[in-house]
């Protein structure tokens, strides 16, 4: 998030010297071990015309860390993919695949769907 005049728009003046603007950055958690992680592995179909897409959800961590589980799953599935919204997105529907990687890993995995 930038840090620039539009952020502090409802701040009309302030009498103290030494004022500093406060953000609304949410802090990001610091990632947890694998095996601590409760990961869960569904496919959906909605909303993407009938293509299935794997979902993992439930990543508690830093953006980096999940962007990086995302690029290995990809890899390894050998497929494309995303990293949107707290969720890993790999196209295909590669449910049973994303489980035994995720397993192999060291995380807590569980199927839905």
């Amino acid at each position: 998030m930038s840090k620039d005049w539009k952020d502090r728009l409802g701040v009309v003046f302030s009498t103290s010297d030494n004022y500093d603007f406060e953000y609304d950055d949410q802090e990001e958690e610091d990632t947890l071990d694998p095996k601590y992680q409760r990961l869960y592995v569904f496919v959906d179909r909605k909303q993407r015309k009938g293509k299935a897409v794997t979902i993992v959800e439930g990543f508690v961590g830093l953006e980096d860390d999940l962007k990086e589980l995302g690029k290995t799953l990809k890899t390894k599935c050998g497929t494309g993919g995303s990293v949107k919204e707290g969720e890993i997105i790999i196209q295909g529907d590669n449910k049973k695949k994303v489980y035994d990687i995720l397993i192999a890993m060291g995380y807590s995995v569980k199927m839905k769907g």
